[in-house]
């Protein structure tokens, strides 16, 4: 019997799931983001409180794309902590000047709905189990074991669409970033000619939160994310 995708990427999270009172109560996390020569600053906050968390993400151009676009982007989501790790209820998207572009996201686990709206859109789709957003999906790895894992799967949404995503595991890896040297765990999304690729370390040692990220275009431009400051309290 062939199983359908979500019910795939469903069975490969429980199967990598730790117990997840292992995960830390409160992450704060600073990345750089580079990208044609401009940069900008997230700052990070994860809170755990018993079984719900909240999670909340600034980006806040800096240098020249500070004069340029002098724009913030509010990203902020929230949920419940189960067996599983992370389930999301909320995703909200915003932006400080260009309310056009904000997204938002509810996840109505009872009845497997998820509600998209974007640009005064609301569209209502079927919820797979296991479902991260943008920022959540970060987040989720302190409560997965992927020692022994040669793949992984999962769907999520940005607020606007939900997408399946597939991702190779390469073990024992060394990365360097501003936050110092760090043991990981590498993802490759292995796209096809034309695709997008997207590459992600895990910070093995630190509950797998990650330390690196690199997205390539089709046409050879890069995003790269580095951590530069991580603050971790049990």
């Amino acid at each position: 019997m062939k199983l359908p995708l979500q019910a795939l990427a469903w069975l490969m999270l429980c199967a990598s799931t730790l117990v997840f009172a292992a995960a830390p109560d409160s992450v704060q996390a600073t990345y750089d983001v580079y990208k044609n020569g401009m940069r900008v600053e997230i700052r990070e906050t994860y809170t755990r409180d018993k079984d719900r968390y909240t999670l909340s993400s600034v980006w806040e151009p800096v240098g020249l794309l500070a004069i340029l676009k002098p724009e913030k982007i509010f990203i902020e989501s929230s949920g419940l902590v189960g067996k599983q790790g992370l389930q999301p209820l909320l995703l909200n998207h915003r932006r400080e000047l260009d309310e056009d572009k904000n997204s938002r996201a509810e996840f109505d686990w009872k009845d497997k709905q998820l509600t998209l709206i974007h640009q005064a859109q609301r569209r209502v789709v079927a919820l797979p189990d296991g479902t991260q957003d943008r920022l959540s999906v970060m987040y989720q790895f302190m409560f997965l074991s992927l020692q022994n894992a040669a793949a992984l799967d999962f769907p999520m949404t940005n607020g606007e669409k939900l997408d399946n995503y597939h991702y190779a595991i390469t073990h024992n890896q060394t990365v360097k970033v501003p936050a110092g040297e760090f043991k990981a765990t590498h993802l490759d999304s292995q796209a096809k000619p034309g695709e997008r690729r997207t590459e992600i370390w895990l910070a093995t040692q630190y509950h797998n939160l990650p330390c690196k990220m690199t997205i390539t275009e089709a046409n050879g431009d890069r995003l790269t994310q580095v951590l530069s400051k991580l603050t971790i309290q049990p």
